[in-house]
């Protein structure tokens, strides 16, 4: 699990679809940081969901479940995982605060049925122990017209790990005296990424998906640290930054397309 919001997304399908505890998803996101905390975009959001607002009041992850509980209440809702990045907003609602939110973090979690109004969560690191949840009312969630079947992505990831390891290695040639072993700055990478644990009814051709794009994004984050950036060209920056886009954009259309097939699953089991 490689975002709070994805982490967030798995763990509350799993225990909406009763296969597992909130326990069990207050311990997954207990991997994050220590405390959550969970506050209102604004002052109706505030009235609808019960949570807090303005700060400093603030309520706890329990208060954070205990609305998505809420969401789900209606027909067709379905838990969708966002992971925008440059020049890539699929799936968010445009002109919100919480796409805006959702760009600025990187991620976002949307819950209700497309088409009609639902709610939003965008997580934010406050400091090394605390990660507050801000939820926001939205108007009308987006349809998923950009959704990437499980197929087209476990084919994507093959290609793109092949991709991701050229990638590297070209690097490698050409900034011969780096001074440490990819292999093993890539294991630490995925190290990080194995502290964050799945539900045990994840599917396996999920499990499988998410697996491949932790390796890519692994092999992706030892590219850019392996790039000579003392005496890179604006033309050569220009050409790894064209090298490296499609296989990050690659990554993040894997990771949704897992993770939100899990919640359907888990939802309309």
């Amino acid at each position: 699990m490689t975002s709070p919001s994805a982490t967030l997304t798995v763990w509350a399908s799993a225990w909406l679809a009763g296969n597992s505890a909130p326990d069990d998803v207050i311990d997954a996101l207990h991997a994050w940081a220590p405390m959550h905390l969970a506050c209102a975009e604004d002052e109706g959001t505030a009235g609808r969901t019960g949570l807090p607002w303005p700060h400093p009041q603030d309520a706890g992850v329990t208060a954070l479940l205990q609305t998505m509980r809420r969401s789900v209440s209606q027909p067709e809702t379905e838990i969708r995982l966002v992971l925008p990045g440059p020049g890539d907003v699929r799936g968010l609602p445009a002109g919100t605060e919480f796409a805006s939110a959702a760009i600025s973090a990187g991620e976002g979690v949307l819950v209700g049925p497309p088409g009609r109004s639902g709610t939003g969560l965008v997580p934010h690191v406050e400091g090394p122990d605390v990660l507050r949840w801000t939820v926001s009312t939205i108007e009308r969630l987006p349809l998923d017209a950009h959704h990437t079947g499980l197929g087209e992505a476990e084919f994507t990831m093959r290609r793109a790990v092949r991709d991701a390891a050229a990638a590297l290695e070209a690097l490698h040639m050409l900034d011969s005296g780096f001074g440490a072993d990819p292999r093993a700055l890539i294991a630490d990478a995925l190290a990080q990424s194995a502290r964050h644990r799945y539900p045990a009814t994840i599917a396996p051709r999920a499990l499988r998906i998410l697996d491949s794009a932790d390796q890519v994004a692994a092999i992706l984050t030892v590219a850019e640290q392996m790039a000579p950036a003392r005496t890179v060209s604006a033309s050569s920056a220009a050409t790894l930054e064209d090298l490296l886009r499609p296989l990050r954009s690659a990554v993040r259309s894997a990771r949704t397309a897992a993770v939100n097939a899990c919640a359907r699953d888990g939802l309309t089991a």
